[in-house]
């Protein structure tokens, strides 16, 4: 008879918690127009967990059940120290507590870690790469330079890393694109997800102008490619298509013009101890005062316990023309999207 965890993590709907998305830091060295704005302020350092608390954390979500466990940022590879939590962390790996410790990045810091992050357990990554343009890449990313980007690709290639490269689909400025990205993808060997824009944070601008379905996307790529139904699953909300003529996978994840709450099984931790169990939604817990309140775990596992008690059903995005507020105050970078 098989043994069930008891302290394992079901949310009132029944899904099993297994996926913890990490944000080590909120800092970035970009300033990608959808994601923040450009004059930015940052947690003041005393305010962000410790590479160690972050390990306990980490470690506490593993014992209740996490088998994935993603870092994300802002820019992960820019908090100082980040290699030797990717080493502590990967010795669940070895154990077999956790499946996979991996990392999405915005690719500019690959060429210096690549190496190391496959040393210490990481087998694949998500790089964010919205354009091939030199020109867009900049304006996109206000700070960026997408040679650093390509030459980091290029690193994580040969350190034998697999490589998503993530796209946020956005009108007037890559929806014509996208053909070439996809083309480009099958070339490096890359699969390939599209995202629809989300409406997080102020970023100082109307994102109806931003905005553009993903079915719409879908219909045109369609008359290029021919797109296949996989049941293939990553453990996240993209649905998966194979691409024929490139033989990559293609994932479209799409909170706008379709919920994908239904199977959610995702927590987000910010890198001072919060714990958001939706995307979409404001609700949150504080484990960082447990965490300190006591060496053991007791306090943090209950707390813990109580937040999953609170996931909801789904989020409330809503993308429209003059209600250019966001659904929810923080910036995609608080929580690593």
């Amino acid at each position: 008879m098989e043994q069930i965890n008891l302290s394992q993590m079901i949310d009132p709907f029944g899904r099993h918690v297994s996926y913890l998305r990490v944000s080590v830091t909120d800092r970035c060295d970009f300033r990608c127009h959808y994601c923040m704005a450009e004059d930015m302020t940052f947690l003041p350092k005393r305010d962000v967990l410790s590479l160690e608390e972050l390990d306990r954390l980490c470690s506490a979500f593993i014992r209740k059940g996490v088998r994935k466990l993603r870092l994300t940022g802002g820019e992960p590879l820019v908090r100082r120290g980040i290699l030797t939590l990717i080493e502590n962390l990967g010795r669940h790996i070895e154990s077999g507590q956790l499946d996979e410790l991996t990392l999405t990045t915005n690719g500019s810091q690959l060429a210096r870690f690549a190496d190391q992050l496959v040393k210490f357990g990481i087998k694949r990554i998500n790089v964010s790469l919205d354009t091939l343009d030199n020109k867009k890449f900049t304006h996109i990313t206000r700070w960026g330079k997408l040679e650093k980007v390509l030459s980091g690709l290029d690193a994580a290639k040969q350190a034998g890393l697999k490589i998503k490269i993530n796209t946020v689909a956005l009108r007037d400025f890559n929806d014509d694109e996208i053909d070439s990205i996809i083309a480009w993808c099958g070339e490096q060997e890359f699969d390939l997800t599209l995202i629809e824009t989300m409406p997080m944070g102020d970023i100082g601008g109307e994102r109806a102008d931003q905005y553009v379905p993903l079915s719409k996307v879908r219909e045109k790529l369609e008359q290029t490619w021919t797109l296949t139904e996989i049941p293939y699953r990553s453990g996240g909300p993209a649905r998966y298509v194979k691409i024929e003529e490139t033989g990559r996978k293609l994932g479209l994840i799409t909170p706008m013009t379709h919920n994908f709450c239904e199977s959610c099984n995702r927590v987000r931790l910010t890198c001072t101890g919060t714990l958001y169990m939706c995307l979409g939604q404001d609700d949150a817990t504080d484990l960082r005062e447990p965490l300190r309140a006591s060496e053991a775990d007791e306090l943090l596992e209950s707390a813990i316990d109580e937040a999953i008690g609170r996931k909801p059903k789904g989020h409330d995005f809503v993308i429209e023309r003059g209600k250019s507020g966001p659904a929810v105050n923080r910036h995609m970078s608080v929580t690593g999207g």
